[in-house]
């Protein structure tokens, strides 16, 4: 592989199999027989669709690319070479299985890394061992390229604050009519290129060790939003079980969050989702109590479609349970559901906590839970998620 030196950047691909069904005699033959012809043939068809200066190398059956990229920011090149990595993947897997093996064949797997090329490495030797070095080592994991890419945009929408909160209404329930008790307040990306949506986001961040910092943006930016909440209404916040066990947490943070936007403790309640388990919940209580003491109220999220819905409650003793929609869909129809939630209803009668339905989306369910003794209900028919005050 001969490398020139450019002043727009070269970038290198690493391509390699990976995954246990090449321990089978029959796919490491048809391996070895197809994948170095069908690689040379699409690369060929690539250069005329926009790699420039395309040179090659392979390492017995690992292939090498090398090529320019064109002169801009380091971080618009560094981005536009994980997208051709990550695309080349993408479009070079399936067709190929499809080509040698007539369809996909589990456990086994391309895997693509990329690096730059060093320009201040003198030797043009020296530079190109490197850089095949590092894009060895960025593609050891499957789908390199795309989490690299994920995790660009993470950080860029944790250093520019990306997050657009919303709020959806949850209204008390009463018989001579239900009245605004409060928002939920919950996360939305716009123009997200990775991410479909906020839970995906999260369990991204999960990954990356980032939980805090997203879990914290998300409720500043749910405090940010809602300046001019009434007196007496309250802010329901999500905060994951993972985030009581981080290091770093800081529940005064919040506090003082609260005071420069003219709100209390007293407004907010801090929703502790079920969909993680909690895995000590001696430090939970006690994080928990510490906000109690600041006035702050506490809510479990998702009771009845989590890991220890039941656990959660008798430990943490909140003052509300939010029954998860998987329940409340349906629930006039379904005679098992109906009964779960009465016994969520009479639990709660007797601990003195309070129940609010989720997923509320039409009159009969409604109708059903309030006639079973809910307090509180949300969802698309009470009113959907906007920013505040629309």
């Amino acid at each position: 592989m001969n490398v020139r030196k450019d002043s727009g950047g070269m970038g290198i691909i690493y391509f390699a199999w990976h995954g246990k069904a090449q321990e089978r005699a029959e796919i490491k033959g048809l391996l070895k027989a197809n994948w170095r012809r069908f690689a040379e043939k699409v690369l060929d068809e690539s250069i005329t669709v926009g790699l420039n200066r395309v040179s090659r190398m392979w390492m017995r059956d690992d292939l090498f690319v090398c090529f320019a990229l064109p002169q801009e920011r380091k971080d618009m090149q560094e981005e536009r070479l994980l997208e051709i990595g990550n695309d080349l993947q993408l479009d070079w897997e399936p067709r190929f299985m499809d080509a040698a093996f007539g369809g996909r064949v589990p456990e086994l797997r391309l895997h693509a890394g990329v690096s730059f090329l060093d320009g201040a490495i003198a030797s043009e030797e020296e530079r190109l061992y490197d850089g095949i070095k590092r894009a060895i080592v960025h593609g050891q994991s499957t789908g390199a390229a795309e989490r690299s890419l994920k995790r660009r945009e993470l950080e860029q929408i944790l250093e520019e604050r990306l997050i657009k909160p919303v709020y959806q209404p949850i209204l008390a329930l009463q018989q001579d009519g239900d009245t605004l008790y409060g928002y939920e307040a919950l996360s939305r990306l716009p123009g997200s290129r990775w991410f479909d949506g906020p839970l995906g986001m999260f369990q991204f961040a999960d990954q990356e060790g980032l939980t805090y910092a997203l879990d914290r943006l998300a409720r500043e930016k749910a405090i940010e939003g809602c300046t001019g909440l009434s007196n007496g209404r309250k802010l329901f916040i999500n905060i994951t079980a993972k985030i009581m066990n981080d290091s770093s947490f800081s529940p005064g943070q919040t506090l003082l969050l609260l005071q420069r936007y003219g709100l209390s403790p007293h407004h907010v309640v801090f929703e502790i989702t079920e969909r993680t388990s909690i895995e000590d919940f001696d430090a939970a209580k006690r994080i928990l109590q510490h906000y109690r003491n600041q006035g702050y109220q506490i809510a479990i999220d998702d009771a009845g479609a989590g890991y220890s819905s039941l656990q959660s409650i008798v430990e943490l003793k909140p003052d509300f349970i939010k029954i998860d929609r998987s329940l409340i869909s349906g629930v006039h129809l379904d005679k098992m559901k109906a009964h779960l939630v009465q016994t969520f209803s009479d639990l709660a009668a007797k601990m003195d906590v309070k129940l609010i339905a989720e997923g509320i989306e039409e009159h009969e369910e409604l109708r059903y839970i309030r006639d079973l003794g809910v307090q509180y209900a949300q969802g698309f028919l009470l009113g959907r998620p906007e920013p505040f005050g629309e």
